[in-house]
Protein backbone atom coordinates (compact mmCIF):
# COMPACT_ATOMS: atom_id res chain seq x y z
CA UNK A 1 0.00 0.00 0.00
CA UNK A 2 1.23 3.31 -1.04
CA UNK A 3 1.87 6.54 1.37
CA UNK A 4 -1.11 8.98 0.81
CA UNK A 5 -0.94 11.46 3.15
CA UNK A 6 2.50 12.42 5.26
CA UNK A 7 3.39 14.99 7.50
CA UNK A 8 7.47 15.38 7.30
CA UNK A 9 9.12 17.14 10.49
CA UNK A 10 5.91 19.49 10.76
CA UNK A 11 5.85 21.75 13.63
CA UNK A 12 2.75 23.70 15.00
CA UNK A 13 2.51 26.23 17.28
CA UNK A 14 -0.01 28.21 19.32
CA UNK A 15 1.23 31.44 19.44
CA UNK A 16 4.64 30.71 20.90
CA UNK A 17 4.25 27.44 22.37
CA UNK A 18 4.85 24.47 19.89
CA UNK A 19 1.82 21.83 20.27
CA UNK A 20 3.81 19.29 17.55
CA UNK A 21 7.52 19.62 17.42
CA UNK A 22 9.30 18.25 14.57
CA UNK A 23 6.55 15.20 13.59
CA UNK A 24 6.70 12.97 10.81
CA UNK A 25 4.36 10.20 10.02
CA UNK A 26 2.82 8.68 6.42
CA UNK A 27 -1.31 7.32 6.20
CA UNK A 28 -0.81 4.21 4.46
CA UNK A 29 -3.80 3.82 1.33
CA UNK A 30 -7.28 2.05 2.46
CA UNK A 31 -5.82 1.46 6.02
CA UNK A 32 -7.88 3.20 8.88
CA UNK A 33 -5.46 4.72 11.54
CA UNK A 34 -6.56 5.90 15.07
CA UNK A 35 -4.37 8.80 16.22
CA UNK A 36 -4.68 8.50 20.22
CA UNK A 37 -3.45 10.56 23.04
CA UNK A 38 -3.68 11.96 26.53
CA UNK A 39 -5.71 15.78 26.76
CA UNK A 40 -3.49 18.27 25.33
CA UNK A 41 -1.16 15.72 23.38
CA UNK A 42 -1.68 17.38 19.87
CA UNK A 43 -3.92 14.84 18.28
CA UNK A 44 -6.45 17.47 17.25
CA UNK A 45 -3.70 19.62 15.94
CA UNK A 46 -2.18 16.74 13.75
CA UNK A 47 -5.23 16.44 12.15
CA UNK A 48 -6.15 20.14 11.10
CA UNK A 49 -2.68 20.25 10.21
CA UNK A 50 -2.79 17.12 7.22
CA UNK A 51 -6.12 18.68 6.57
CA UNK A 52 -4.77 22.07 5.57
CA UNK A 53 -7.15 23.45 8.58
CA UNK A 54 -3.73 24.83 10.33
CA UNK A 55 -0.41 25.59 8.52
CA UNK A 56 2.68 24.09 10.04
CA UNK A 57 5.44 26.74 11.46
CA UNK A 58 7.79 24.54 9.72
CA UNK A 59 8.12 21.04 7.63
CA UNK A 60 5.60 20.21 4.60
CA UNK A 61 2.54 18.25 4.69
CA UNK A 62 2.12 16.06 1.03
CA UNK A 63 -0.87 15.04 0.04
CA UNK A 64 -0.80 12.59 -3.06
CA UNK A 65 3.22 12.71 -2.78
CA UNK A 66 2.34 17.02 -3.51
CA UNK A 67 3.10 19.36 -1.12
CA UNK A 68 -0.51 20.26 0.22
CA UNK A 69 0.19 24.03 1.10
CA UNK A 70 0.68 24.57 -3.18
CA UNK A 71 -2.62 22.69 -3.64
CA UNK A 72 -5.69 24.47 -5.26
CA UNK A 73 -8.56 24.65 -2.24
CA UNK A 74 -11.21 22.88 -4.94
CA UNK A 75 -7.83 20.31 -5.33
CA UNK A 76 -7.87 19.60 -1.95
CA UNK A 77 -11.11 18.95 -1.34
CA UNK A 78 -11.55 16.77 -3.64
CA UNK A 79 -9.10 14.44 -2.29
CA UNK A 80 -9.62 15.32 1.45
CA UNK A 81 -12.36 15.85 3.49
CA UNK A 82 -12.83 16.35 7.50
CA UNK A 83 -15.00 16.23 9.59
CA UNK A 84 -13.96 18.48 12.69
CA UNK A 85 -14.49 17.68 16.62
CA UNK A 86 -16.92 20.84 16.89
CA UNK A 87 -19.52 21.63 14.55
CA UNK A 88 -22.07 24.48 14.40
CA UNK A 89 -25.33 23.35 12.80
CA UNK A 90 -26.79 25.43 10.39
CA UNK A 91 -30.49 27.12 11.47
CA UNK A 92 -33.03 26.00 9.82
CA UNK A 93 -31.23 23.61 7.57
CA UNK A 94 -32.52 19.93 6.50
CA UNK A 95 -30.57 16.44 5.98
CA UNK A 96 -30.22 16.85 2.63
CA UNK A 97 -29.21 20.36 2.06
CA UNK A 98 -26.34 19.74 4.30
CA UNK A 99 -24.86 16.49 2.23
CA UNK A 100 -25.01 18.65 -0.68
CA UNK A 101 -22.60 20.82 0.50
CA UNK A 102 -20.57 17.77 0.44
CA UNK A 103 -21.19 18.38 -3.46
CA UNK A 104 -19.56 21.79 -4.06
CA UNK A 105 -15.79 20.90 -4.58
CA UNK A 106 -17.63 19.42 -7.47
CA UNK A 107 -20.67 21.23 -9.05
CA UNK A 108 -20.58 22.68 -12.00
CA UNK A 109 -20.98 26.75 -12.43
CA UNK A 110 -22.59 29.15 -10.11
CA UNK A 111 -22.51 25.31 -7.76
CA UNK A 112 -25.26 24.19 -9.88
CA UNK A 113 -25.59 20.71 -8.92
CA UNK A 114 -25.99 18.07 -11.70
CA UNK A 115 -27.56 14.51 -11.93
CA UNK A 116 -24.11 12.86 -10.44
CA UNK A 117 -23.88 15.60 -7.67
CA UNK A 118 -27.63 14.35 -6.52
CA UNK A 119 -26.69 10.78 -7.31
CA UNK A 120 -23.66 11.22 -4.82
CA UNK A 121 -26.04 12.72 -2.43
CA UNK A 122 -28.35 9.87 -2.60
CA UNK A 123 -25.35 7.15 -2.05
CA UNK A 124 -24.36 9.04 0.76
CA UNK A 125 -27.37 9.30 2.42
CA UNK A 126 -28.26 5.64 1.60
CA UNK A 127 -24.69 4.63 2.94
CA UNK A 128 -25.37 6.35 6.64
CA UNK A 129 -29.27 5.04 6.55
CA UNK A 130 -30.12 8.78 6.45
CA UNK A 131 -32.49 8.39 3.14
CA UNK A 132 -35.76 8.72 5.94
CA UNK A 133 -34.54 11.53 7.49
CA UNK A 134 -33.63 13.76 3.97
CA UNK A 135 -36.03 15.87 4.75
CA UNK A 136 -36.01 16.76 8.23
CA UNK A 137 -34.46 19.55 10.24
CA UNK A 138 -30.86 18.82 11.88
CA UNK A 139 -32.22 20.55 14.79
CA UNK A 140 -35.18 18.18 15.33
CA UNK A 141 -32.39 14.91 14.89
CA UNK A 142 -30.91 13.07 17.84
CA UNK A 143 -27.21 13.44 18.38
CA UNK A 144 -26.57 10.10 16.51
CA UNK A 145 -28.63 10.95 13.41
CA UNK A 146 -27.16 14.58 13.41
CA UNK A 147 -23.29 12.66 13.72
CA UNK A 148 -24.53 10.59 10.71
CA UNK A 149 -25.69 13.49 8.85
CA UNK A 150 -22.28 15.57 9.15
CA UNK A 151 -20.33 12.12 8.30
CA UNK A 152 -22.73 12.10 5.05
CA UNK A 153 -22.13 14.97 4.18
CA UNK A 154 -18.21 14.06 3.98
CA UNK A 155 -19.19 11.09 2.13
CA UNK A 156 -21.18 13.05 0.01
CA UNK A 157 -17.48 14.80 -1.02
CA UNK A 158 -16.37 11.28 -2.50
CA UNK A 159 -12.88 11.65 -1.45
CA UNK A 160 -10.43 8.72 -0.97
CA UNK A 161 -8.82 10.28 2.66
CA UNK A 162 -11.49 11.07 5.80
CA UNK A 163 -10.27 12.40 8.78
CA UNK A 164 -12.07 12.48 11.41
CA UNK A 165 -12.06 13.80 15.22
CA UNK A 166 -14.20 12.49 18.11
CA UNK A 167 -16.78 11.03 15.71
CA UNK A 168 -18.07 9.62 18.66
CA UNK A 169 -18.04 11.99 21.44
CA UNK A 170 -21.11 13.16 23.16
CA UNK A 171 -23.07 9.75 22.16
CA UNK A 172 -23.80 6.86 24.12
CA UNK A 173 -22.11 3.50 23.60
CA UNK A 174 -24.77 2.26 21.55
CA UNK A 175 -24.56 5.60 18.70
CA UNK A 176 -20.47 5.39 19.68
CA UNK A 177 -21.10 1.54 18.02
CA UNK A 178 -22.99 2.60 15.09
CA UNK A 179 -20.50 5.57 13.81
CA UNK A 180 -17.39 3.14 14.47
CA UNK A 181 -19.37 -0.06 12.50
CA UNK A 182 -20.46 2.55 9.94
CA UNK A 183 -16.88 4.14 8.90
CA UNK A 184 -15.03 0.76 9.28
CA UNK A 185 -18.12 -0.33 6.58
CA UNK A 186 -17.00 1.87 4.69
CA UNK A 187 -13.89 1.35 4.31
CA UNK A 188 -14.12 -2.30 3.77
CA UNK A 189 -16.63 -1.69 1.21
CA UNK A 190 -15.14 1.64 -0.25
CA UNK A 191 -11.46 1.16 0.38
CA UNK A 192 -11.77 4.30 2.25
CA UNK A 193 -8.71 5.82 3.96
CA UNK A 194 -9.98 6.86 7.77
CA UNK A 195 -7.76 8.82 10.13
CA UNK A 196 -10.00 9.24 13.45
CA UNK A 197 -8.51 10.55 16.60
CA UNK A 198 -10.52 8.80 19.23
CA UNK A 199 -9.97 9.13 23.48
CA UNK A 200 -11.50 5.18 23.73
CA UNK A 201 -8.51 2.96 23.21
CA UNK A 202 -10.49 0.27 23.24
CA UNK A 203 -12.73 1.41 19.97
CA UNK A 204 -9.20 2.43 18.84
CA UNK A 205 -8.25 -0.73 19.45
CA UNK A 206 -10.61 -3.06 17.87
CA UNK A 207 -11.65 -0.26 15.25
CA UNK A 208 -7.70 0.30 13.75
CA UNK A 209 -5.38 -1.21 12.03
CA UNK A 210 -2.80 1.11 12.98
CA UNK A 211 -2.55 3.03 16.32
CA UNK A 212 -0.52 6.18 16.42
CA UNK A 213 0.09 7.29 19.95
CA UNK A 214 1.01 11.24 20.62
CA UNK A 215 2.09 12.38 23.84
CA UNK A 216 3.34 16.05 24.28
CA UNK A 217 3.64 16.69 20.76
CA UNK A 218 5.15 13.55 19.56
CA UNK A 219 4.76 10.05 18.10
CA UNK A 220 5.81 7.84 20.96
CA UNK A 221 4.37 4.37 19.38
CA UNK A 222 3.22 3.25 16.00
CA UNK A 223 2.05 0.01 15.03
CA UNK A 224 -1.12 -2.43 15.21
CA UNK A 225 -3.05 -2.79 18.24
CA UNK A 226 -1.57 -5.24 19.96
CA UNK A 227 2.20 -4.02 19.90
CA UNK A 228 1.31 -0.68 20.86
CA UNK A 229 -1.01 -1.21 23.48
CA UNK A 230 1.28 -2.23 26.70
CA UNK A 231 1.69 -2.54 30.03
CA UNK A 232 4.53 0.06 29.92
CA UNK A 233 2.40 2.18 27.20
CA UNK A 234 -0.01 2.56 29.44
CA UNK A 235 1.50 3.83 32.56
CA UNK A 236 4.23 6.43 30.91
CA UNK A 237 1.71 7.65 28.52
CA UNK A 238 -1.64 7.56 30.30
CA UNK A 239 -0.75 7.41 33.78
CA UNK A 240 -2.92 4.19 34.57
CA UNK A 241 -2.20 0.53 35.56
CA UNK A 242 -4.48 -2.12 33.46
CA UNK A 243 -4.95 -5.59 32.88
CA UNK A 244 -4.72 -6.32 29.24
CA UNK A 245 -6.70 -9.41 27.94
CA UNK A 246 -7.68 -10.30 24.54
CA UNK A 247 -11.51 -10.03 23.33
CA UNK A 248 -12.91 -13.66 23.05
CA UNK A 249 -14.81 -12.48 19.73
CA UNK A 250 -12.47 -10.54 17.99
CA UNK A 251 -8.87 -11.40 19.59
CA UNK A 252 -7.99 -7.40 19.61
CA UNK A 253 -6.52 -5.85 22.67
CA UNK A 254 -8.84 -4.68 25.59
CA UNK A 255 -7.58 -2.70 28.33
CA UNK A 256 -9.01 -2.54 31.62
CA UNK A 257 -7.66 0.16 33.74
CA UNK A 258 -7.85 -0.64 37.27
CA UNK A 259 -5.64 2.07 38.94
CA UNK A 260 -3.49 5.38 38.78
CA UNK A 261 -0.15 5.86 38.45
Amino acid sequence: MRDILEARNITVNYGTQAVLSSLSLAIRQGEITALVGPNGSGKSTLLKALARLLRPTSGTVYLDGKPIERMGSAAVARRLAILPQTVRTPAGITVRELVEQGRYPHSGPLRMLRRQDHQAVDYALNATNMASLAGRLLSQLSGGERQRAWIALTLAQSTPILLLDEPTSFLDIGHQLEILELVAGLNRSCGLTLVLVLHDLNHAARYADRMIVLNSGAIVADGQPADVLTHHLLADVFRVQANIVSDAQTSHPICIPYASV
